[in-house]
């Protein structure tokens, strides 16, 4: 960042005079044209989405900033010269990178100062530095999870919306996709006509108009509804009172321009999608008579939304909603607005409705703190509360008919979701910096999202295991990692694990890093062709038997096997090739033969043995664990764990062995003569039959990590043991 030479408000002037240059919104096309149109041949692939994380292209708060100044007057139509089009939009270019040359600045200087003074523990994260995380942070929201979820939003609400504004929410769903779908088809056209021509248009700005008449065809609603949704996001009047970035600006509650006529302008899909989700609750708190119940639909949205995804990954009879603590004599401690029980561990979910205020946006430091204690750390607060309740086992889980839920609990481990219903800018940058929380043996750091990133999270980890070892790698790291939303954590954990070095006190995560996820969730919610799974962990071990064992685990979650499911789970793809191939190895074994068959391995987190058994018994369960008593010993380990399958590597049963290692005479006699571990490398590769390939210092390490193979596990013990 370098320092600037003009104040954010000087060119915020330059800006606004550019805008009403003649004929300049023929320039605003050419931009949406220029930054936001994706081609693709037969499959969209991520390298096809790459363009859109470039720092040249405005981002879509920067676009709707100059359209915001554009309509503080009436908007001039003439259509430019062509070299003077392009002269608008390099210096439209140019401004906005110094426009964030300067809102960046006072973080960028109070950084330097900082390290000039060696004050290392001064919190520079206040007020005015908050501006550029919160206006140029990535998106949280998908556009498309805007279009899906807005149905669900205002279910409950669709009597006033047909009543007051004419249309249902369902209509207003259909009327936004059918502009959507308009848009890419007229641009798409245009760009076709371009590259068939090999010469650009004038101007691209017809492929951003559209009609009354042609939306009422193609949607196939009554032409009233389709006027009555115009009428409802098409921006009436000026916008004067956007006079800096702090402002209000109209354009984000009605993104649609009048164009002459009954015609409309829509430059951006994000637009109308964010406004659809947002702006009803607004015109609905407007009308007196209806805010408590609109208040309460919110809330209530929130709530049964969580539910919903949750249940969609652990089981509907599993999730319970509007859970009440209650103690003797009647007396309430708190309430749960989601509770997952699976196995013994509980994920205890508050959600919240709150959004960060405009004078909060404007970088007011109290009452950014302000809005964050209200969106965020009164939630966590609650669920703490509700946590340590439920582990001090003083209280009965009610449901909200007074019946009770579930026996008394015993939890080994409790995670804390808070979630807020709309786009909180910044949310996870400002929840490293403020939220304030406590943990303990059973209780985890809290993990803060919002409905779309719980929406993703539960559609790309769609298993218990998957999820909860995610959500537990997450809050273990919550304050090494930097970014600009939750996603890039975990489009970075899909591809190579969140799998941190120890040594490592923070990393920056990229936005270009959810770039892959960015195309999943693309394929599966807008029926676009490509991947639906991102290279990486749910991809390379598919169909082996180490995914069937951790299928099986999901299928009984005990405490022990849950356990070894969690480490199976932090293992590198070197080590759970090996375990696939040594399942395939001791139940094809038992198959021909009949007998059991076993084999180990062992790492920095104690070991594991697998045990194929034709027949399980109790006495098996003995040897099992006698097995592994020997094992963890001779290992001097903490942990050991013992699994137990059929010829089919089917789950039979697990034990699991931890406590500190104490020398002992008579586990000295009983582990001397105990084979001598096999390398964990000349293990797989006897199983398989085939060699392996030597692993070079330099080489990238084998476990996944990164980095290279002598900074990481060269020397560390890892080893495996056959019959």
């Amino acid at each position: 960042m370098k320092k600037t030479s003009r104040s954010e408000a000087e060119v915020f002037v330059d800006l606004a005079a550019l805008t009403r240059a003649p004929g300049y919104v023929h320039a605003i096309a050419q931009i949406c044209y220029r930054d936001n149109l994706v081609t693709y041949a037969n499959e969209m692939k991520a390298s096809d989405l790459e363009r859109l994380f470039s720092r040249q292209r405005l981002i879509r708060t920067e676009i709707t900033t100059i359209l915001g100044l554009l309509v503080r007057v009436p908007i001039e139509f003439s259509q430019p010269a062509a070299s003077v089009l392009q002269g608008y939009v390099d210096r439209t270019d140019r401004l906005m990178e110094e426009l964030h040359e300067a809102v960046g600045f006072p973080i960028w200087e109070a950084m330097i100062d900082v390290g000039k003074a060696g004050q290392r523990d001064v919190d520079i994260w206040r007020g005015e530095a908050l501006r550029e995380p919160i206006f140029y942070g990535g998106e949280s929201a998908y556009s498309f999870q805007y279009r899906e979820l807005v149905s669900e939003k205002y279910s409950a609400d669709n009597p006033w919306l047909v009543e007051i504004k004419g249309f249902s929410v369902i209509q207003a769903q259909t009327i936004a996709r059918t502009m959507c779908a308009l848009l890419d088809e007229k641009v798409t056209q245009a760009f076709n006509a371009m590259k068939k021509s090999g010469v650009s248009p004038l101007s691209w700005l017809s492929a951003f108009e559209q009609s009354p008449d042609e939306i009422a065809l193609r949607s196939g609603l009554p032409i009233e509804q389709v006027r009555a949704f115009l009428d409802a996001f098409t921006l009436r009047g000026n916008n004067t009172q956007f006079q800096s970035l702090g402002d209000f600006n109209a354009l984000n509650a009605t993104p649609l321009l009048a164009a002459g006529g009954d015609r409309v302008l829509l430059f951006q899909h994000y637009s109308i999608y964010e406004s659809l989700y947002e702006s009803p609750f607004y015109w609905m708190m407007a009308d007196k008579a209806y805010q408590a119940t609109a208040a309460q639909h919110r809330g209530a949205f929130t709530e049964a939304f969580a539910a919903r995804r949750l249940a969609s990954v652990f089981g509907i009879e599993r999730v319970h909603s509007n859970v009440h603590l209650a103690q003797s004599k009647g007396t309430t401690i708190g309430e749960i607005d989601v509770l997952v029980a699976f196995g013994d561990r509980l994920i205890i979910v508050q959600a919240k409705s709150k959004r960060l205020t405009l004078e909060a946006r404007r970088g007011n430091d109290g009452q950014l703190l302000k809005d964050f204690a209200a969106a965020i750390q009164d939630s966590y607060d609650q669920a703490r509360l509700c946590a340590q309740a439920i582990l001090a086992g003083d209280c009965r889980l009610l449901d909200a008919k007074g019946a009770e839920l579930l026996p008394p609990l015993s939890p080994t481990e409790i995670l804390i979701f808070n979630v807020v219903a709309d786009h909180y800018p910044a949310l996870a940058f400002q929840t490293r910096q403020f939220l304030k929380y406590q943990t303990s043996d059973k209780v985890r750091a809290p993990f803060v999202m919002d409905v779309f990133l719980l929406d993703t999270l539960t559609e790309m980890l769609n298993t218990p295991l998957r999820l909860l070892s995610y959500a537990k790698l997450r809050v273990e790291n919550i304050e090494r990692l930097s970014m600009s939303h939750e996603h890039t954590a975990l489009g970075f954990h899909l591809k190579r694990n969140l799998w941190i070095e120890s040594e490592v006190d923070v990393i920056q995560l990229e936005d270009d890093i959810a770039v892959d996820l960015d195309l999943a969730m693309t394929v599966r919610r807008d029926n676009v062709s490509g991947a639906r799974t991102p290279e990486g962990i749910l991809t390379r071990l598919a169909d082996t038997l180490f995914e069937h064992l951790l299928f099986q685990i999901e299928k009984q979650p005990d405490p022990a096997t849950m356990e070894l499911g969690f480490l199976l789970l932090t293992l590198g793809e070197d080590t759970c090739q090996t375990i696939h191939h040594g399942l395939e190895f001791i139940t094809r074994r038992t198959r021909t033969d009949g007998r059991t068959h076993d084999f180990t391995i062992a790492g920095d987190y104690g070991g594991i043995t697998f045990h194929c058994n034709p027949v399980p018994s109790k006495d098996a369960m003995t040897k099992l664990g006698a097995y592994c008593e020997c094992r963890k010993y001779a290992q001097r380990a903490q942990r050991w764990f013992g699994v137990s399958l059929d010829a089919k590597a089917n789950l039979q049963f697990g034990v699991v062995l931890e406590s500190n290692w104490q020398q002992s005479d008579e586990m000295d006699l009983t582990t001397a003569d105990m084979r001598q571990p096999m390398p964990a490398a000349k293990f797989a590769e006897q199983v398989r039959g085939s060699p392996r390939v030597k692993i070079g210092r330099n080489d990238p390490c084998p476990c996944g990590s990164g980095t290279k193979f002598k900074k990481c596990c060269l020397g560390k013990p890892a080893t495996a043991w056959a019959p």
